[in-house]
């Protein structure tokens, strides 16, 4: 953009320009940036996305899902987890149920929406750990956590060894924790990467990053009932100040499918292709812009060697 930044200030006007600290902060690996892909319903969708991501050369490195692993069946987790292993992608199931799923009033509610992601009393905690323990045993070794007692305990169990030793948690948009001292308490209770409210601007993407080293997970582009902000725009910045980051394609102007299933397979399917086609324009601009930015090999394995992707 320099140049056209010189232009404006030929003409007298302010041309702008980062003003933000860059992240000195990495993957293991190295790299600042990784491609997730959410929304991904069940493994005709997964199939659908990672053959999308083959053909237009976009580099995936998480896919996540909504529904939640109660709402698969057993061979539908198996075949997910394999899929996802034999792609080398990290593959992230919803710890499910919610309050929002449940019979509880408030959830749904004009000024209940905190209350529906939470896990509701002492039945919801134990339901919300066996759907992790459930997706665990498939070979799953990412879960989606919304609920600070669910993420203390799970943390817990992880330790103990009643949950694998590798398994990875990863805070929902839903958590809604939104400064650096409310992340930071997320990553002291067992959080592997935290995905931040869809409408924090860059200052306050790069006051959490100066507060923790986790992964931060960043909608490029946000569901309608996230706020369907598109910033494909600022993705270069994003990249510079919130390194390590995630970079999270979801789709405006599109059907909510949770919960998904089989009534719902075409239209998930062609939703999964057009977020791997939104992640292609969003790398181009980050290409153009941050030539230099490195992301994970698209194996993300934690020992590759970093590189332009």
């Amino acid at each position: 953009m320099r140049e056209t930044r010189e232009f404006l200030v030929a003409q007298g006007l302010p041309g702008g320009g980062p003003q933000l600290p860059a992240s000195g902060k990495r993957f293991p690996d190295g790299a600042q940036y990784r491609v997730e892909i959410p929304s991904t319903e069940g493994p005709e969708v997964l199939d659908a996305v990672l053959g999308e991501a083959r053909a237009r050369e976009v580099p995936v490195h998480r896919i996540s899902q909504g529904s939640g692993g109660m709402l698969l069946t057993a061979a539908e987790l198996g075949a997910m987890s394999r899929t996802a292993a034999a792609a080398s992608v990290e593959l992230s199931l919803f710890a499910r149920p919610v309050a929002a799923w449940g019979t509880g009033a408030l959830a749904t509610a004009s000024g209940g929406g905190p209350v529906a992601a939470q896990a509701r009393g002492t039945e919801g905690l134990v339901h919300a750990l066996e759907d992790v323990r459930r997706t665990a045993e498939a070979g799953v070794r990412s879960v989606l956590i919304t609920d600070l007692g669910v993420l203390a305990t799970a943390s817990r169990m992880r330790e103990s060894g009643a949950l694998p030793a590798d398994l990875r948690f990863k805070i929902s948009v839903q958590m809604g924790l939104s400064n650096p001292a409310s992340v930071r308490i997320a990553e002291q209770l067992g959080a592997d990467s935290y995905n931040v409210p869809t409408d924090l601007d860059l200052q306050q993407l790069a006051d959490i990053r100066a507060a923790t080293a986790l992964p931060l997970d960043v909608y490029v582009e946000a569901p309608d009932d996230l706020g369907g902000f598109v910033r494909h725009f600022e993705i270069a910045e994003i990249v510079r100040v919130a390194a390590p980051v995630h970079l999270k394609f979801g789709l405006r102007n599109a059907p909510n499918i949770y919960p998904s299933g089989t009534h719902l397979t075409p239209t998930a399917v062609a939703l999964g292709r057009e977020r791997v086609r939104r992640a292609q324009i969003g790398l181009e601009l980050l290409h153009r812009y941050a030539p230099e930015a490195t992301c994970s090999a698209p194996a993300a394995a934690d020992l590759a060697l970093p590189r332009t992707c």
